[in-house]
């Protein structure tokens, strides 16, 4: 190997660098081996045959990536994923293999930059978390022999255990050359906006995202009058659809010389459009948390009615409708636990009823409740809900080189 992955000075009897990716390349293989075997092919067949589509064809890189994406992420029907269980069969594995391979369950997906060739690594700067990974391939440099300073390339990569903040390539890599510039940068945004979990790798991101969040909250109730609303599904589609082109605006306005001279086409388009499950509701229920963010309930004035009046707690359309926010994982505790505030005198009525508990009171039993009907909500520190985006991402969003 080169001296460039000889890593920092190597204690007594410490593996070097080299050494470390060499024998992650042994282990990559055997749990790949491992993957594919017949305890679960029914798993993974389906997703391959899936993205195969009718006319079953799959190219080879498609393919590594789904494969990879199963090993490090699919959760099987316990819940353990295959890297897990892998790590849980075999015995013969050291405690720093046990500790590499689990390192690989949380990957990072990005778009990248190749920053430049250092040795047998590239360093690269992820478009979508603004971070930058010194990296290896452990099939050896030979990988990265096509690429180029100024190019980009779509990848995971997983963490080197000892590695000294050393990465790997995990799973299949595509290279772009720069002349795809304004591609990559729409992929990565589209990225970032879609995923706003891999944004927020980078801690600076998330406390840029709260700032950025309490800002258009703080607009959004100044232009609003406030940060909840119960309106028709069209009322919700034109007041956002003129909240954000009113943000825009100020944004556009905002801009020194020509910039602010300069009309933007897009203001003249809608911004917003209800997915279509809210859009068939009677009301939707707009609201913008300091915490949760801006969100969007189905049938939200139904939801105020009954616990305004806990006589409807005996009609079933009511009864459904408290259930099934209780019930459903895409609905987080946010819309009850507002409801139960602005109706204290008669929130513990309205549970009494649906629950059958006589002794029920919102102040005693309702976080336990919410904890047991939502625990996922609870298992993650809160993330801001604006993706905050880094200045190199923008300078290529705005076709600057």
């Amino acid at each position: 190997m080169a001296e460039a992955v000889q890593g920092a000075h190597q204690g007594a009897g410490e593996p070097s660098l080299a050494d470390l990716i060499e024998h992650s390349a042994e282990l990559k293989g055997k749990l790949v081996t491992f993957a594919q075997s017949a305890r679960f092919d029914r798993w993974l067949t389906p997703l391959l045959l899936d993205a195969a589509g009718p006319a079953r064809q799959l190219d080879e890189g498609e393919a590594i990536r789904i494969t990879d994406h199963f090993i490090l992420r699919y959760r099987l029907p316990d819940g353990s994923t295959v890297v897990e269980r892998f790590v849980a069969i075999r015995k013969d594995l050291t405690a720093a293999d046990r500790e590499m391979l689990l390192g690989w369950r949380d990957p990072v997906e990005g778009i990248f930059e190749i920053q430049r060739k250092d040795g047998d690594a590239v360093v690269l700067l992820n478009l979508v978390d603004d971070l930058e990974y010194r990296t290896y391939s452990n099939v050896g440099p030979a990988a990265f022999r096509g690429v180029s300073k100024g190019g980009f390339l779509h990848t995971c990569l997983v963490p080197v255990h000892s590695g000294d903040g050393a990465w790997l390539v995990s799973g299949a890599m595509s290279y772009y050359p720069r002349s795809s510039a304004t591609d990559i940068a729409n992929a990565a945004l589209e990225l970032a906006t879609s995923q706003p979990e891999l944004v927020f790798r980078n801690p600076e991101k998330i406390d840029q995202g709260w700032q950025r969040m309490r800002e258009d909250r703080a607009a959004f109730v100044d232009f609003c009058g406030s940060d909840e609303l119960v309106l028709s599904p069209a009322e919700a589609e034109d007041l956002l659809n003129a909240y954000y082109r009113h943000r825009q605006e100020a944004a556009v306005a905002a801009q020194p010389g020509r910039a602010r001279r300069r009309r933007l086409p897009c203001l003249d388009l809608p911004f917003f459009e209800l997915p279509p499950e809210l859009a068939d509701s009677d009301t939707i229920g707009v609201i913008y948390d300091q915490i949760d963010g801006l969100n969007f309930y189905a049938d939200y004035g139904m939801l105020r009615d009954l616990f305004a009046d806990p006589a409807l707690t005996g009609r079933r359309p009511h009864q459904d409708l408290l259930r099934t926010y209780l019930r459903e994982e895409s609905i987080a505790p946010l819309p009850i636990r507002r409801l139960a505030a602005a109706h204290p005198e008669t929130a513990d009525e309205v549970f009494r009823k649906l629950l059958r508990k006589p002794g029920f009171t919102w102040s005693e039993h309702g976080e336990t409740l919410l904890r047991r009907r939502k625990p996922w909500y609870y298992e993650n520190e809160p993330r801001p809900g604006v993706s905050v985006i880094g200045d190199r991402l923008s300078r290529l969003a705005a076709g600057s080189r």
